[in-house]
């Protein structure tokens, strides 16, 4: 059994290859680059330099997370890259299990610390038992009291690990009332090798995967994605859905100005509120009674078709367009409709996208349909009222 390791969670760029019980090679750096520029070229020396022909290579194992966000992506796009041309399938191991094998057959209980930022540690609690790691806490973030807590309880002593330790220091001596000592520099940061030993362990137990499945484990969101999240919730305490008013006219028209090729006019709008069949709702600002949206269907014989709907730049992609939508279908339903229509343009891809979120699937195209710029139009459609009645309830 030949495995390839690779390990990029951390500050440390690792990589190694291990056949049966042989180390062949191991590769660590651990100084001022990033992956980005050590990983693949550490690859090719080690495989270089052992002769080691990677169709002979059995598996990939990939610290899969948690860990720095950039180098879990350049790991796990290495991993499938390798695993996609090679045809061999993806042994992902839990980052801080990795750190753990570093101390294979420790007496005491093993604590890895990764410094998470935003006073968190990724951290776990093991132990070895007859040669065999155990997991007393999976792996998580959480805030060193936590983790300081939960070892007090347990009452054991401890061996801490990992670029964590360092920083949280201070607060160990302070906090921790059981004995502890801290791995020495070549056992506490990430190593291929000892990845890979655990990945033989999950090779036995059929815990792999195909490379193409393949997924890091972040365990927390991303800076990016934490702030995408806050803009959410703060978009969605400020708006409020409504029905469309004639005050509102005005806005409307605006709006689908700005948003729709086809945008009418403000008498066309106040035109819809006549017609029973039309049902309008609006995106309120609740402060300032500003209309940010809009979202009209027409439902007709158990049949319903989305007009439009249109937000205002600065309130796309916050979950507004979601609820105007929501909104409408909900409405449609009420009123009998078991089937709903709706047309795009061939080249708007992002609200293609935000409709198949929904569950709408397309039916047929239009051609030439659109006019400035003259364009095909993409028909979807939702058929089973259960089917999209159950997802928006």
């Amino acid at each position: 059994m030949k495995i390839l390791a690779l390990d990029s969670s951390g500050l440390p760029a690792s990589v190694a290859i291990i056949e049966d019980d042989n180390l062949i090679a191991e590769y660590t750096v651990n100084y001022k680059k990033t992956h980005s520029q050590t990983l693949l070229p550490m690859l090719d020396e080690v495989v270089g330099m052992t002769g080691t022909n990677l169709a002979e290579i059995d598996a990939i194992a990939v610290a899969k997370g948690p860990g720095s966000f950039t180098g879990l992506r350049i790991g796990s796009a290495t991993v499938k890259g390798l695993g996609l041309a090679l045809d061999k399938p993806v042994i992902g191991i839990p980052t801080v299990e990795g750190l753990a094998m570093n101390l294979w057959g420790a007496h005491a209980l093993i604590c890895p610390l990764m410094d998470a930022r935003r006073n968190q540690v990724y951290t776990g609690i093991y132990r070895f038992r007859s040669g065999e790691l155990q997991v007393v806490r999976k792996q998580d973030a959480l805030a060193l009291e936590e983790v300081v807590h939960a070892l007090n309880l347990i009452g054991e002593e401890v061996i801490f690990l990992g670029d964590g330790v360092q920083v949280y220091k201070n607060l160990l001596e302070e906090k921790l009332q059981v004995p502890y000592t801290i791995a020495p520099a070549h056992m506490n940061k990430q190593r291929a090798a000892a990845l890979a030993i655990r990945a033989m362990e999950y090779w036995n137990q059929g815990l792999y995967e195909d490379a193409d499945s393949f997924e890091p484990e972040y365990l927390r969101l991303s800076q990016a994605e934490r702030e995408r999240r806050q803009k959410y919730s703060d978009a969605q305490k400020r708006i409020e859905i409504i029905p469309l008013q004639y005050e509102y006219c005005d806005a409307v028209a605006e709006i689908a100005e700005e948003s729709l090729p086809e945008h009418w006019s403000v008498e066309s709008i106040r035109d819809v509120l006549r017609h029973e069949n039309n049902i309008y709702v609006v995106a309120r600002e609740i402060e300032n009674n500003r209309i940010v949206g809009f979202a009209g269907i027409m439902v007709i014989d158990g049949e319903a078709e989305l007009l439009n709907i249109a937000l205002r730049p600065e309130f796309r992609g916050c979950g507004t367009g979601g609820r105007l939508l929501t909104l409408v279908l909900e409405e449609a339903a009420k009123q009998g409709a078991h089937r709903i229509l709706l047309e795009v343009r061939e080249s708007n891809i992002a609200a293609r996208q935000f409709y198949e979120r929904y569950h709408f699937t397309e039916l047929s195209r239009r051609k030439r349909y659109y006019s400035n710029p003259v364009e095909d139009a993409v028909i979807m459609e939702i058929n089973n009222y259960y089917h999209w009645n159950l997802h928006i309830n």
